[in-house]
């Protein structure tokens, strides 16, 4: 995530920083369906349910965006941490091993959903689906890609930028590149100056893959989710949700300017944790956590996405007398 572009992070998530209104009635007293998620306040990011959310009179066109899962294979127990101390409440859920995600957590200072544990993620730049960039997939074409994601090949952004964003956004907020082929045997400093050449110098990603002498395997990067931001939120994104795979042990180090904060946890022990109240986060998180908890491997988890069809999902956030909850269609 490049500084300045702070709204992006887990960009699908309802941010919480609208105006009092309507859409954000009392769950009780509308008279509808319980709410398929509810968060008490506590467990939420500081200032989530301080305000209320309204249905503008014309909402924001939602804007391209990228969420990246990064998942690599755990050790049964290890609860591996990077920049967040010893994990607390997960010990058993972690004691069941399988893949471990990383996620980040926002600074506090930010306009977006500070203090929340996040997936990386971003806005869909023009240089993520041009030509040099696409050239650089192995396993992925723009066709391919445009028939995954349910795109024509006029799309604009073009549906292979989603995959380029994604892996650019994990580069750029955690140095971790997903899915190598080639150039991983990179010294750690020849992978300092080509992240910071993404972003301080902002260098296309294409460039810094070439000079690294590395390709993307499209099989270690699949599409997971599609959520898009309530019609209530004043900064809305379409975003894609993927998950890309790092060898195992990889280390993230997360950049500062966004991020507070960095954590390997198996989806379960990050829900326990989230449960403890020792992980603040914000719906499609939890959601998109729920769904890959029962994987052995992470090829089983990348398996099981490949080919699945991923629907669209534009929810509703309703107020609770204890919090805020979220109405999935």
């Amino acid at each position: 995530m490049r500084p300045g572009t702070e709204g992006e992070g887990d960009a699908g998530e309802p941010a919480g920083r609208g105006r009092g209104g309507s859409e954000a009635r009392s769950a009780s007293q509308s008279g509808e369906p319980p709410p398929d998620y509810e968060i008490p306040a506590e467990r939420l990011p500081e200032g989530f349910v301080d305000t209320v959310l309204e249905v503008p009179k014309v909402p924001a066109v939602p804007r391209a965006s990228a969420t990246v899962v990064v998942v690599r294979e755990g050790e049964r127990g290890a609860g591996a941490t990077a920049g967040s101390g010893a994990p607390r409440g997960a010990d058993e859920a972690d004691a069941q091993g399988g893949p471990e995600v990383l996620l980040l957590r926002r600074n506090r200072a930010t306009g977006f959903v500070p203090g929340a544990w996040v997936f990386p993620g971003g806005r869909v730049d023009a240089a993520d689906g041009e030509a040099a960039m696409a050239e650089r997939w192995v396993g992925l074409t723009p066709e391919g890609a445009a028939g995954r994601l349910g795109l024509g090949m006029d799309a604009d952004p073009p549906a292979i930028a989603y995959y380029g964003a994604a892996v650019r956004e994990a580069f750029e907020e955690t140095g971790l590149l997903a899915g190598v082929v080639g150039g991983g045997g990179r010294p750690e400093t020849g992978l300092r100056a080509a992240r910071e050449a993404l972003l301080g110098r902002g260098v296309p990603l294409a460039r810094v893959l070439q000079s690294l002498g590395a390709r993307l395997d499209g099989t270690a990067i699949e599409y997971i989710a599609h959520w898009v931001t309530p019609v209530a939120e004043p900064r809305r994104y379409d975003t894609r949700f993927f998950a890309a795979r790092v060898p195992p042990g990889a280390v993230a180090v997360h950049d500062e300017r966004e991020m507070t904060g960095a954590v390997w946890l198996t989806p379960r022990a990050a829900l326990a944790r989230h449960r403890a109240g020792d992980l603040p986060m914000i719906f499609p998180t939890i959601r998109t956590l729920e769904d890959l908890c029962d994987f052995a491997t992470v090829e089983d988890l990348l398996a099981h996405y490949r080919g699945r069809a991923i629907p669209r999902v534009q929810p509703e956030i309703v107020r609770t007398a204890t919090g805020v909850a979220l109405r999935v269609p």
